[in-house]
């Protein structure tokens, strides 16, 4: 078994717990009662993610175990979740690996040190072993009558560690399991416990047939008659009464015909039963869920295209092209009346509003509205569902949303769909697949219902941060509207007729009492926040109105505030945000360029410096390879183009070269800088200056010729919002435009580039520029600040 590095050398002193009665295998999850004074003082200090050493106690009954009381092997486990309960701690935990406990850190202290102990032998060997105890266990499974299905996955001594797990055979063997380090051995020894376990039952069942065959017909009648009558009169009717009532609610569902075979069958089947069996409460579950379901159930959609439009105008400032989108989308769907249809994806950095643009859609349309967040889900089940064979088992997320709307036509908003993350249960993003895709999510089939249940006529409506962490398949079901973020003067309408009204209410402010003007707004966009949405700025307006509703409560009723630009700092301090461009871009080998992030579009200053050296090239900010190798293609260029640049082409042969990106904390790749790259370089070399109202973006080739890039929209807000007065783009980014408010389009200069001169060009500033302030010492150090 290969583990994790963070695992593998751990040593400890780690906190140490003795169990009773109980063992801890490696990969199994336990909810550990914690109650005896040393282990709850160890347990108090623990948090999620925290690493402990479950011990097991030889002897239960020992109250107070010293160290030669536990087992010298233990298991390493990670911290899921503790709970503080009255008489102790409950404390849920998932094991790790073995660990051999070689001593305490202290006398006093249950601090063991030690370390990982790895799985032995051969492992090609123990996946033969393997193969066989999965026979032998489907071999007990169906002798027994049950219908579990168990597969060899993974490393053979894991496979091992959660048959045993799932087995919990007695103490004695389960700590024997525990102390083999030999995969082999471990998989020989539960193969001869699971054959035990199936001779001791088939002499169970051996004993249970004469037994049964002893009786004569008449007595069994005679007890069953007997134990009839005893439980009508232990029962007082009200169990019939409940099947009676779920009896109703199943006639008035429209079960197609697969699931009403299926409704029939499972309410056949409970009839059957006695209220005191297990099963009983299972298939009664299932009955319920079938019954709670909205089959056949439709919520009037009201709303038409013109009332979706005022809809999304009173609730949303601006975004005219994602409304448009959304309107095309909604006007399809009323003309066809076929709700299989595209899936809406709203893509975008967070605070833009795509939640609560799908809220208004249901709105408008009068359907309910169901959001479903799917940030950090890692289960397949929690889409599909488990199956009924498993303890617990439940719908997934798909089917209790359809419970709580309480129709088959809502709108399911998924949220987050980009923070799925694959887990050792299978992959939830695969599962989507079917939900999403309108050929086939008419017979979805989640594996708790087993039926197929029609969702082609819910409006599914998903979100996304970036696009790039889904796979192809989904973005291929899925159609795209970017919204990128708002401009200024839209943050400021937005500001004034939506987050101020709101905040008022919530803090119990009269509209006379506070008022902000424009020029305040624009002043808190400007100076306070740096982001594409609007939740920043929310914040902002909330302390505002903080402050203020303490003035009133101090001045009484009659008090009224209004702020203007001179009051934003009393409120909010100190600004946060400046314009670094014109410092930043002072001296030669400093470039502004434009990225794209999945918080929206920012700008990216690549500095350059040289030194003596030997033609070294240093490049350092964690760049990915794609900014790598950008880096290198704009060294060979500035050198095959030297005599055209001014620049001696020896120049390597003396010099070192070094290629910064600040935010060093920060991973960064892609093209878009590649164009900045070969401009920083190049005023670098040639000693002239980047204009400091200037800001590019474009992916360079080796031969200089200025390709295309995404994020065009996001980027140009970026700039604007920086002061950037002049942008430079890849000629065939020049369609992109379109996209850009025009109120942004009107304040800046823009320049299309097919040629890395034409960049220069229009970029770096004459040798003989003065800059004020500001040193050319390019040798040693690149950006000084006046």
């Amino acid at each position: 078994m290969t583990l994790q590095n963070e695992y593998r050398n751990v040593v400890g002193p780690l906190p140490l717990i003795p169990l009773r009665n109980m063992v801890l295998f490696p990969k199994a999850v336990l909810s550990i009662n914690v109650g005896r004074p040393k282990s709850a003082e160890l347990v108090r200090g623990l948090n999620q993610g925290d690493l402990v050493v479950l011990g097991v106690q030889r002897e239960a009954k020992i109250e107070e175990p010293e160290l030669t009381d536990v087992l010298p092997v233990g298991t390493l486990a990670k911290v899921v979740k503790v709970v503080r309960q009255k008489h102790g701690f409950t404390m849920v935990v998932e094991g790790v690996v073995r660990f051999q406990i070689e001593g305490l850190a202290s006398a006093d202290t249950w601090l063991a040190n030690g370390r990982v102990v790895e799985d032995q032998g051969d492992m090609a060997e123990a996946s033969v072993y393997a193969e066989v105890l999965v026979e032998s266990v489907q071999k007990m499974v169906e002798e027994s009558g049950g219908a579990l299905e168990i597969e060899f996955e993974g490393a053979p001594g894991e496979f091992a560690d959660r048959v045993a797990a799932t087995l919990s055979p007695g103490m004695d063997h389960a700590m024997d399991l525990l102390m083999t380090f030999d995969v082999q051995e471990r998989l020989r020894a539960l193969t001869r416990l699971i054959g035990e376990l199936r001779a001791q039952t088939a002499v169970r069942q051996k004993i249970e047939s004469e037994v049964r065959n002893e009786l004569t017909k008449n007595h069994r009648e005679a007890v069953l008659r007997q134990q009839l009558k005893a439980i009508q009169n232990e029962l007082s009717g009200d169990e019939e009464d409940d099947l009676s009532e779920l009896r109703r609610r199943l006639s008035e569902r429209d079960f197609p015909e697969d699931a009403q075979k299926a409704v029939d069958k499972e309410l056949k089947r409970l009839e059957s039963l006695e209220p005191n069996q297990a099963e009983f409460g299972v298939v009664r579950n299932y009955l319920e869920w079938m019954a709670d379901l909205p089959w056949g159930v439709s919520a009037a959609d009201e709303g038409d295209v013109d009332a979706i439009e005022a809809q999304l105008d009173a609730d949303h400032f601006g975004l005219d092209d994602v409304k448009e989108r959304i309107l095309e989308h909604m006007a399809v769907l009323q003309l066809s009346g076929n709700p299989r249809g595209t899936i809406l994806c709203l893509a975008g950095p967070p605070g833009v509003g795509k939640t609560s643009l799908g809220k208004s859609i249901a709105d408008a349309t009068g359907r309910p509205f169901v959001r479903i967040a799917l940030g950090g889900v890692r289960d397949e089940a929690e889409i599909r569902g488990h199956r009924r064979t498993y303890v617990g088992s439940r719908p997934g997320r798909i089917v209790h949303a359809l419970k709580k709307a309480g129709a088959s036509n809502p709108v399911i908003l998924l949220d987050e769909v980009d923070k799925l993350a694959k887990g050792w249960s299978g992959d939830p993003e695969a599962a989507l697949l079917e939900v999403l895709d309108p050929e086939q999510n008419a017979f979805f089939q989640d594996h708790y219902l087993e039926v197929p249940f029609d969702l082609s006529k819910a409006l599914f409506i998903v979100t996304a941060n970036n696009l790039e962490n889904m796979s192809a398949p989904l973005r291929d079901r899925l159609e795209i509207i970017e919204v990128s973020g708002y401009t200024v003067e839209e943050k400021a309408q937005i500001g004034q007729h939506h987050l101020l009204p709101k905040q008022r209410t919530e803090h119990g402010i009269a509209e006379d009492q506070l008022t902000v003007s424009d020029d305040a707004f624009r002043e808190v966009i400007t100076s306070y926040t740096r982001e594409a949405g609007v939740r920043q700025l929310n914040r902002l307006v909330t302390k505002v109105c903080r402050s203020v509703a303490l003035e009133v409560a101090r001045k009484g009723s009659d008090g009224a505030v209004r702020v203007e630009v001179e009051d934003v700092e009393k409120y909010l301090g100190k600004p946060k945000f400046q314009s670094e461009v014109a410092a930043r871009t002072a001296s030669p080998g400093v470039a502004t360029g434009l990225a794209w992030t999945p918080v929206g579009g920012d700008i990216l200053f690549i500095e350059t410096s040289k030194m003596g050296g030997a033609g070294q090239l240093q490049i350092t900010g964690q760049l990915g390879e794609v900014m790598q190798e950008s880096a290198k293609a704009a060294l060979t260029y500035v050198r095959s183009h030297a005599d055209e640049l001014g620049v001696d082409p020896a120049f390597l042969k003396t010099h070192d070269v070094h290629i910064h990106v600040p935010a060093g904390a920060v991973p960064k790749d892609g093209p878009s800088a590649g164009v900045t790259i070969f401009t920083a370089l190049t005023s670098l070399l040639t000693g002239r200056a980047v204009r400091s109202d200037t800001a590019m973006t474009g992916e360079a080739t080796l031969r200089g010729r200025v390709m295309p890039v995404g994020g065009i929209k996001a980027k140009v807000l970026a700039a604007h919002r920086a002061g950037i007065k002049r942008v430079i783009l890849p000629l065939q980014n020049r369609r992109d435009l379109d996209e850009v408010p025009d109120s942004v389009k009107a304040e800046l200069e823009f320049h299309f580039a097919e040629d890395m001169s034409e960049v220069l060009e229009w970029a770096l500033l004459d040798a003989d520029t003065p800059l004020v302030g500001t040193s050319l010492d390019v040798d040693h150090k690149t950006v000084i600040e006046g």
